[in-house]
């Protein structure tokens, strides 16, 4: 009987510290870096570019623009990802856009909402890409898994980092080419 009474304890105990934790810490924030060698230009255009996407954000499988223009604010699209066998949809609502320096979202689901964004500042012909996120559990029990999930989520957003900073380093792609006054005469003929 002593023994069930000291492991009820420890239970409750757990419990509180658990839930502590989440009423201490409702939010969590991290963040990444990467320096590329192209321009911030270039940076935008790779990052941008929708079949890049699972190349660079681990799970990533499609994303559905359910309101407004795609790639500026107010724009909501459902975004689907793949975490082990679960397929988990969150809404992604765009907050802010400045081409070739800053894209702010907000993403949201059932378990926890995130502000994230990414700002690209161009010195001495590199790019300096960074993430901000700040997450929060939907609900008492999520404020609590979040606050002790802080270590996986900051690894996974540099392992998407250190992806998009490989994917920019290697693009070949030309986003912008430049017209010529041949292929200007061919398209008014």
């Amino acid at each position: 009987m002593k023994i069930l009474k000291y492991l009820l304890l420890f239970i409750i105990v757990l419990t509180l510290l658990f839930f502590g934790r989440g009423l201490l810490t409702p939010s969590i924030a991290y963040d990444a870096e990467v320096v590329v060698n192209k321009s911030a230009k270039e940076a935008w255009a790779v990052m941008n570019d929708v079949e890049n996407l699972p190349k660079w954000i681990e799970g990533y499988k499609k994303s559905e623009l359910v309101s407004g223009q795609l790639n500026t604010v107010g724009a909501v699209s459902n975004v689907y990802v793949q975490q082990g066998e679960e397929e988990t949809m969150m809404t992604e609502t765009i907050k802010a856009v400045t081409p070739n320096e800053l894209l702010a979202m907000k993403f949201s689901m059932d378990f926890m909402d995130m502000d994230y964004e990414m700002s690209f500042k161009e010195k001495d012909g590199k790019t300096i890409i960074r993430s901000n996120s700040v997450t929060e559990g939907n609900g008492m029990f999520a404020k609590s898994m979040v606050a002790f999930m802080k270590g996986m989520m900051k690894s996974q957003e540099d392992e998407n980092m250190k992806n998009l900073k490989k994917l920019i380093d290697g693009n070949t792609k030309n986003y912008f080419p430049e017209i010529t006054s041949e292929a200007t005469e061919q398209v008014m003929e």
